[in-house]
């Protein structure tokens, strides 16, 4: 596991803060502390100078500003380690953060690294809580539990608790949402499908579907604490409603779904599916619920799967994407429900809504819609690779070891529908 390290610098109760670039790879557009991992240029025998060796390289690199020079003498002792923070076992990214806190006596002079951060400056833990309460900042579970902590006044050192493994884990990267991420029987690499929690009374539950019986046991222990008014299906693959209607029966709430997926599912999976569950149809614009007192409503973003929606709040501060990007793997574009015209235009569609931030049904919230844009360009530069294979005379099996050479052979079923939905395109738009 790579180590990494964050500093928390305080004058008179403030706390120094960034926000990271919203293109960055790793939590991009959270709310954090300057930091970073730990180099091999900064090792040596004893493991906590080796932290706070990278803590001066950071700082120099993120801030400008010598550590070292700035605490005198006194550099080791003024940096308190007050917290640890492991990654959770599922998540692909993993790391071990050291937080080290250190108290100024005056506001130094920062040369920010703005290719890093966005945003900074000075706040007192109570205001940016307030903040991320309110929607308007991303933030992981540690760093808030630490600022929280601050806010206390509570220095003591602590190892971060994550979820026992027998626990489905859930985050809530806004004040006010949930995500809940149990194992279901989705698409490798993912391993999990997220749902979601919004409401400012009663609650959306959106895309619950645990794995098997088990997994489903240990779902309703996860959200048991919540009161539900309703379910919404994203789209029709199985794998954001497995379980769905027994879910919605032991509830006694009903369930909202489009009616392309709605018939889609019942196709697959029999015209008994849903059972007695009271079924109400989505529509472009059509209100799911209320969060920080705004309308949440639905929107269309078909492509992936012709049936699919995702949702939003008026202020845009956030935009449940479903498949539309993957944070882990990605997107198959396929079979009959699948059109890679209107995947594109969906993601144009968001990118021009320009929400806040963007939330998958697999990985984690990232800010802004760069990600997207990321995702459209790959997309359309996919399709000349392929449109030029094509006007050579390579077949699709031809065009997918050019393109997918390294692909592992279970996985590529998923790009072959991916090059098939490209060729139906060009062929459509004739070029």
């Amino acid at each position: 596991m790579k180590k990494a390290v964050s500093l928390i610098l305080r004058y008179n109760d403030k706390i120094f803060y960034i926000v990271r670039q919203n293109y960055l790879k790793a939590f991009p557009g959270y709310t954090a502390f300057p930091g970073g991992k730990v180099d091999q240029q900064d090792s040596v025998s004893d493991f906590r100078n080796t932290l706070l060796n990278t803590l001066k390289r950071e700082a120099k690199e993120e801030l400008g500003v010598d550590l070292q020079v700035l605490l005198g003498e006194n550099f080791s002792n003024q940096c308190r380690m007050i917290a640890k923070a492991s990654s959770p076992a599922f998540n692909p990214l993993q790391f071990e953060t050291y937080f080290f806190l250190v108290d100024l006596d005056s506001i130094p002079h920062f040369v920010v690294d703005e290719t890093e951060a966005m945003e900074f400056g000075w706040k007192e833990p109570e205001e940016i809580l307030y903040e991320y309460e309110s929607g308007m900042r991303l933030m992981i579970e540690p760093i808030k539990k630490i600022l929280g902590r601050l806010n206390q006044k509570n220095e003591s050192y602590f190892d971060f608790d994550s979820r026992p493994l027998d626990k489905v884990p859930y985050i809530s990267p806004l004040g006010g949402l949930k995500q809940v991420m149990p194992k279901s029987n989705t698409v490798p690499p993912a391993q999990r499908t997220n749902s979601f929690l919004f409401g400012d009374s009663a609650m959306t539950l959106v895309d619950p579907s645990p794995k098997n019986t088990d997994e489903l046991e240990a779902y309703l222990d996860a959200i048991k604490g919540f009161k539900i008014k309703n379910i919404m299906i994203t789209h029709h693959h199985f794998d954001h409603h497995q379980f769905s209607p027994l879910i919605a029966q032991t509830l006694k709430v009903n369930i909202l779904i489009s009616e392309d997926s709605f018939k889609r599912i019942r196709k697959k999976a029999g015209e008994d599916y849903f059972g007695s569950v009271e079924i109400n149809f989505l529509h472009e614009e059509k209100v799911i619920n209320y969060w920080q007192g705004e309308e949440v409503k639905a929107y269309a973003i078909p492509g992936h799967d012709e049936g699919h929606f995702g949702l939003a709040p008026q202020s845009l501060r956030w935009f449940i994407v479903g498949d539309l990007f993957q944070g882990i793997g990605t997107v198959v574009v396929g079979g009959e429900e699948g059109d890679m015209t209107k995947y594109l235009d969906s993601l144009k569609k968001v990118i021009q809504m320009n929400p806040d931030c963007v939330i998958p049904s697999h990985g984690i919230a990232m800010g802004g819609v760069n990600i997207l844009q990321k995702t459209l360009d790959h997309r359309l530069l996919r399709e000349q690779q392929v449109k030029e294979l094509s006007e050579k005379g390579k077949s699709l099996d031809e065009i997918l070891h050019v393109l997918y050479f390294n692909l592992p052979q279970n996985l590529h079923r998923y790009a072959r529908a991916n090059i098939k939905a490209h060729l139906e395109r060009l062929k459509r738009s004739n070029q």
